[in-house]
Protein backbone atom coordinates (compact mmCIF):
# COMPACT_ATOMS: atom_id res chain seq x y z
CA UNK A 1 0.00 0.00 0.00
CA UNK A 2 1.67 3.76 -1.34
CA UNK A 3 2.26 5.62 1.79
CA UNK A 4 -0.65 8.11 3.20
CA UNK A 5 -3.16 5.98 1.56
CA UNK A 6 -4.27 4.38 4.96
CA UNK A 7 -7.38 5.55 6.05
CA UNK A 8 -7.05 6.08 9.85
CA UNK A 9 -10.74 6.52 11.16
CA UNK A 10 -11.48 10.28 11.43
CA UNK A 11 -14.88 11.65 11.76
CA UNK A 12 -15.79 11.22 7.87
CA UNK A 13 -15.35 7.31 8.76
CA UNK A 14 -17.03 7.16 11.77
CA UNK A 15 -19.98 9.36 9.85
CA UNK A 16 -20.31 6.58 7.17
CA UNK A 17 -20.40 3.73 9.16
CA UNK A 18 -23.27 5.64 11.79
CA UNK A 19 -24.91 6.80 8.74
CA UNK A 20 -24.80 2.94 7.21
CA UNK A 21 -26.22 1.62 10.55
CA UNK A 22 -28.75 4.07 11.24
CA UNK A 23 -30.11 3.02 7.67
CA UNK A 24 -29.81 -0.83 8.74
CA UNK A 25 -31.91 0.01 12.07
CA UNK A 26 -34.85 2.10 10.55
CA UNK A 27 -35.21 -1.05 7.61
CA UNK A 28 -35.43 -3.23 10.08
CA UNK A 29 -38.06 -1.26 11.89
CA UNK A 30 -39.95 -0.77 9.02
CA UNK A 31 -39.75 -4.05 8.57
CA UNK A 32 -41.00 -5.77 11.59
CA UNK A 33 -43.86 -2.70 11.61
CA UNK A 34 -45.27 -4.25 8.67
CA UNK A 35 -45.17 -7.53 9.91
CA UNK A 36 -47.16 -6.11 12.82
CA UNK A 37 -49.35 -4.22 10.81
CA UNK A 38 -49.73 -7.38 8.94
CA UNK A 39 -50.53 -9.44 11.65
CA UNK A 40 -54.39 -7.89 12.05
CA UNK A 41 -55.66 -9.92 9.10
CA UNK A 42 -53.94 -12.65 10.54
CA UNK A 43 -55.25 -12.68 13.87
CA UNK A 44 -56.82 -9.55 15.45
CA UNK A 45 -56.35 -10.85 18.84
CA UNK A 46 -52.65 -11.71 18.06
CA UNK A 47 -52.16 -7.91 16.87
CA UNK A 48 -53.82 -6.86 20.09
CA UNK A 49 -51.06 -8.61 22.19
CA UNK A 50 -48.14 -7.53 19.69
CA UNK A 51 -49.53 -3.76 20.20
CA UNK A 52 -50.00 -4.42 24.13
CA UNK A 53 -46.29 -4.98 24.57
CA UNK A 54 -45.18 -2.04 22.58
CA UNK A 55 -46.78 0.24 25.60
CA UNK A 56 -44.13 -1.05 28.39
CA UNK A 57 -41.41 0.67 29.08
CA UNK A 58 -38.60 -1.11 27.16
CA UNK A 59 -39.85 -0.83 24.22
CA UNK A 60 -40.15 3.08 24.96
CA UNK A 61 -36.37 3.05 25.29
CA UNK A 62 -36.24 1.27 21.64
CA UNK A 63 -38.79 3.85 20.08
CA UNK A 64 -36.34 6.75 21.66
CA UNK A 65 -33.36 4.71 19.84
CA UNK A 66 -35.54 4.33 16.60
CA UNK A 67 -36.06 8.53 17.22
CA UNK A 68 -32.41 9.09 17.39
CA UNK A 69 -31.74 6.53 14.68
CA UNK A 70 -33.81 9.01 12.27
CA UNK A 71 -32.61 11.54 13.12
CA UNK A 72 -29.06 11.04 12.50
CA UNK A 73 -29.60 9.43 9.57
CA UNK A 74 -31.72 12.69 8.04
CA UNK A 75 -29.45 14.95 9.36
CA UNK A 76 -26.51 13.44 8.12
CA UNK A 77 -27.99 12.63 4.57
CA UNK A 78 -28.54 16.39 4.26
CA UNK A 79 -24.90 16.50 5.48
CA UNK A 80 -24.01 14.30 2.83
CA UNK A 81 -26.17 15.80 0.37
CA UNK A 82 -24.39 19.12 0.72
CA UNK A 83 -21.06 17.44 1.03
CA UNK A 84 -21.96 15.75 -2.99
CA UNK A 85 -23.50 19.10 -4.62
CA UNK A 86 -22.15 22.24 -2.63
CA UNK A 87 -18.81 22.95 -4.30
CA UNK A 88 -17.13 23.87 -1.18
CA UNK A 89 -18.86 20.58 0.73
CA UNK A 90 -15.94 19.03 0.80
CA UNK A 91 -13.80 21.48 2.67
CA UNK A 92 -16.25 22.11 5.41
CA UNK A 93 -17.83 18.37 5.78
CA UNK A 94 -15.63 17.90 9.27
CA UNK A 95 -17.35 21.08 10.41
CA UNK A 96 -21.33 20.06 9.06
CA UNK A 97 -20.93 17.03 10.74
CA UNK A 98 -20.31 18.41 14.40
CA UNK A 99 -23.36 20.95 13.22
CA UNK A 100 -24.87 17.37 12.57
CA UNK A 101 -24.31 16.12 15.82
CA UNK A 102 -24.74 19.21 17.98
CA UNK A 103 -28.34 19.42 16.26
CA UNK A 104 -29.10 15.82 16.92
CA UNK A 105 -28.20 16.33 20.77
CA UNK A 106 -30.68 19.78 20.77
CA UNK A 107 -33.66 17.16 19.03
CA UNK A 108 -33.06 14.19 20.90
CA UNK A 109 -33.02 16.31 24.63
CA UNK A 110 -36.06 17.60 22.86
CA UNK A 111 -37.38 14.10 22.27
CA UNK A 112 -36.72 12.76 25.54
CA UNK A 113 -40.04 13.91 27.26
CA UNK A 114 -42.48 13.07 24.52
CA UNK A 115 -41.22 9.92 23.53
CA UNK A 116 -40.31 8.38 27.29
CA UNK A 117 -42.88 10.92 29.41
CA UNK A 118 -45.86 7.74 29.48
CA UNK A 119 -43.07 5.26 30.30
CA UNK A 120 -41.64 7.38 33.82
CA UNK A 121 -45.14 7.80 34.17
CA UNK A 122 -45.63 4.24 33.95
CA UNK A 123 -42.60 3.37 36.09
CA UNK A 124 -42.16 6.16 38.65
CA UNK A 125 -46.18 6.99 38.88
CA UNK A 126 -47.67 10.25 37.76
Amino acid sequence: MPAGTLYRGREGMWSWVAHRVTGVLIFFFLFAHVLDTALVRVSPEAYDDVVATYKTPIVALLEYGLVAAILFHALNGLRVIAVDFWSKGPRHQKTMLWWVVGIWVVLMVGALYPVLGHAAAELFGK
